[in-house]
């Protein structure tokens, strides 16, 4: 069933960027991915659970590149991991096919994802953010208060990048460095904060 779930996901976003979703019936997406309706629905339930599942794959795949280049930005510096982090997203948003149709298309479904029915996608780099703080800055991790903190810096961070993704009012490379110094800011306070 895991590459039935995949193929209607693929079928989804194929849908999605060709601007075909708000005419696209379940019977459509089911044939386009090469499986019966039943399948469909015994995968998904509905197209709000399609939409949902296909955002937070997509979530996982920015995750993947966005942990990735925080990891490796080099030095001891958490607004340089952060900006590494901002950049990675930003610039594979700008490039991204769903994404363009999420953010140019109200019918695809998918601008709430980002906005108002984001918690998921929130949850994903949290998690993460707060993986990626706790691996390089150790001493974070030794204090029990800290997880919490680190949550509530990388949901500031999240939420500013998602309003800068939404509304870009200046370079991206300026948005990472600006974003970056929140995060400094704050992450200075928690670590001097004993």
């Amino acid at each position: 069933m895991g590459s039935a779930r995949e193929a209607l996901l693929d079928a989804a976003y194929e849908a999605i960027v060709a601007g075909d979703w708000s005419s696209a019936r379940m019977a459509d997406l089911a044939a386009r991915a090469g499986v019966s309706r039943q399948t469909l629905y015994n995968e998904f339930g509905n197209r709000d659970q399609l939409a949902a599942a296909l955002a937070l794959r997509e979530a996982e795949r920015f995750r993947e590149l966005t942990g990735r280049a925080a990891r490796e930005a080099p030095g001891d510096d958490v607004g340089a991991a952060t900006a590494a982090s901002v950049t990675a997203a930003l610039t594979a948003a700008r490039d991204n096919p769903l994404i363009k149709a999420t953010l140019t298309d109200d019918t695809s479904g998918l601008l709430p994802y980002l906005t108002t029915r984001s918690e998921a996608i929130m949850d994903v780099f949290r998690e993460d953010s707060i993986a990626v703080f706790t691996e390089r800055w150790p001493e974070l991790a030794d204090r029990p208060e800290v997880r919490a903190e680190v949550g509530w810096i990388s949901e500031t961070a999240f939420r500013l990048v998602i309003s800068h993704l939404i509304i870009a009012t200046e370079p991206v490379e300026t948005t990472s460095e600006h974003i970056a110094e929140v995060v400094r800011r704050l992450m200075r306070n928690l670590k001097t904060d004993e």
